[in-house]
């Protein structure tokens, strides 16, 4: 299995204006992009750092994973995930399974950047939801 990068970290917002204007004001500069993403329910914005991203999520609809993070979180934003960048996803997913970790999804879907994505379950990860990725052009 190749891991090649942290590709993001992203971070719940309750509201997505002030959080950019937080991470602009931290960061020194607005983000790169931001995008809907419709099957995950969430708007994204995400901040260049180094190689890596931070990601904001907020969410587009109550029955949201981020709005129900949010509402375990009493509003507050936090810390919702890592992302790994890998090659060859599928056989890192089949690789986990037989390891006897629990997946949230077996098999990718797509995710921002129309990159596939798959995500770990926190029980088998210490508690820290893991996002696997990989760019279109590497499949």
């Amino acid at each position: 299995m190749a891991f090649k990068k942290v590709d993001h970290v992203a971070i719940a917002v309750p509201d997505l204006e002030q959080g950019i204007a937080l991470y602009q004001s931290l960061l020194g500069k607005g983000p790169e992009h931001i995008e809907e993403v419709e099957e995950q329910k969430v708007r994204a914005a995400f901040f260049g750092v180094g190689e890596t991203n931070l990601e904001l999520l907020f969410p587009t609809s109550p029955d949201s994973p981020i709005s129900n993070f949010l509402e375990q979180k009493k509003g507050r934003g936090g810390l919702h995930h890592i992302c790994i960048e890998v090659s060859g996803l599928e056989e890192h997913l089949e690789q986990l399974k037989k390891q006897g970790v629990q997946l949230i999804d077996e098999k990718p879907r797509i995710g921002a950047h129309g990159k596939r994505i798959a995500f770990v379950h926190p029980k088998s990860t210490g508690g820290v939801l893991i996002e696997l990725s990989e760019p279109m052009a590497d499949h």
